[in-house]
């Protein structure tokens, strides 16, 4: 609706502000406009040359501020999307600027993009020899399955291309083996965007057999003790920053889990999380349930063994992604072994189908491997060694700073 959009005035008199303050906002949005119209000339003209023939770049814009503010600031507000390079934990744009990458790329980079250029470059060498060959195994398998087994304390693992595909198959091997349909996931939780995770705004289609219900409420784990058609509860351990709040922006996911209360929604209540996690694996356990960590993101942001180790309750079946190719696109299933299997001994045509002509690709396995033989490394454990008093550490600096800075 046109009306809902804000023009010129209401945008700047935002919050009831007063005539002087929505004055002094509007000359200084303008004068970051034009900061941003000469220090990032040349990367706006190369993204304006494919924002007409590129739907993500479309998406972002439209996007990337709430709807009654995104027409003003598309106009006078441009933002490129090109960037030349990387390192450590910057990035650096066609015009030469350099950028701290708050985001992380989605959460893939953990340990800074060299870590991450270096664990590439040693796994094409790696594969190297055998190229693209698809269907049988590059060695670096054997290596990634026994440490993944480690890592996620489980029994078997599957080769996906990326979180979304892992959580596809994670919920289909749950409602395999239960004969159940429905799978529960709680409020505001992101699971990639396959339709039966994705019930809500973004898919054009309703999501018939899934239960959204409440986290951390006594009321979800009466549905889940009295539902006979549940197969499967998903949870996303990034949701303990705030419970059945919108997904938190992936900065504030990447430093949260060490973050102190007085940061605000960056703060994660470790004891009473980790107390629902214990309860809702009480109920699954009963109740037959199957409990699957979403650990795409989360996984090894929190502790090496994720968030099973930091908050010591053990799922299921765990899925990851992201960071754990080294910065390659995967995803992985992690179970136990009557939970894994796709097929039944006795009855050849009842089978569990997941299949991907790029999965287990050689050049992502033998990344996966450098990645996962790096983080066995002393000083990788040692970024991991009371990490929550560092970072609260850090956190207090930051915050004196912008006080005597007054900001």
């Amino acid at each position: 609706d046109p009306l809902y959009e804000y023009g010129p005035k209401r945008f700047f008199c935002a919050g009831d502000a007063p005539a002087e303050v929505a004055e002094r906002r509007h000359a200084g949005f303008m004068r970051l406009a034009e900061i941003y119209q000469s220090k990032f000339a040349k990367t706006n003209q190369v993204t304006d040359e494919i924002r007409t023939d590129v739907s993500d770049l479309q998406f972002t814009d439209f996007k990337r501020v709430p709807f009654q503010f995104s027409g003003f600031v598309r106009k006078h507000l441009i933002f490129g999307g090109f960037l030349e390079s990387s390192s450590g934990v910057t990035v650096t744009d066609l015009d030469g600027n350099i950028l701290y990458d708050l985001a992380a790329s989605y959460g893939v980079n953990v340990f800074g993009y060299d870590f991450y250029k270096e664990t590439i470059e040693r796994g094409m060498q790696r594969a190297h020899a055998l190229g693209p060959v698809l269907g049988e195994y590059h060695m670096a398998v054997r290596y990634n399955v026994r440490r993944l087994k480690e890592i996620s304390g489980l029994d078997e693992v599957s080769f996906h291309m990326s979180g979304t595909e892992a959580i596809m198959q994670a919920v289909r091997l749950a409602r395999y083996h239960t004969g159940r349909s429905h799978l529960v996931k709680f409020s505001g939780a992101y699971h990639g965007w396959w339709g039966d995770v994705q019930p809500g705004v973004g898919n054009p289609v309703p999501a018939h057999e899934t239960y959204t219900l409440i986290e951390m409420s006594e009321d979800s784990l009466r549905v889940l003790r009295t539902r006979r058609d549940i197969a499967c509860v998903l949870i996303n351990p990034a949701q303990a920053l705030q419970p059945n709040g919108n997904v938190a922006p992936d900065s504030a996911q990447d430093s949260a889990p060490v973050s102190k209360a007085e940061t605000g929604s960056a703060h994660i209540d470790r004891a009473a999380y980790a107390d629902w996690l214990r309860r809702l694996r009480a109920v699954c356990t009963e109740r037959k349930i199957v409990l699957i960590f979403d650990e795409v993101f989360v996984g090894f942001h929190l502790a090496l063994g994720g968030a099973q180790e930091y908050f010591g309750v053990r799922a299921d079946l765990v899925t990851y992604g992201k960071t754990i190719a080294g910065g390659l696109p995967v995803g992985v299933v992690c179970g136990r072994h009557d939970l894994m299997k796709r097929f039944r001994d006795h009855r050849p045509l009842d089978v569990c189908f997941a299949r991907g002509t790029f999965n287990s690709h050689p050049y992502v396995m033998a990344t996966m491997r450098e990645f996962l033989e790096r983080i066995e490394a002393p000083d990788v454990q040692e970024l991991y060694k009371d990490m929550e008093a560092v970072w609260d550490r850090r956190t207090d600096q930051f915050n004196q700073r912008m006080r005597d800075e007054g900001v």
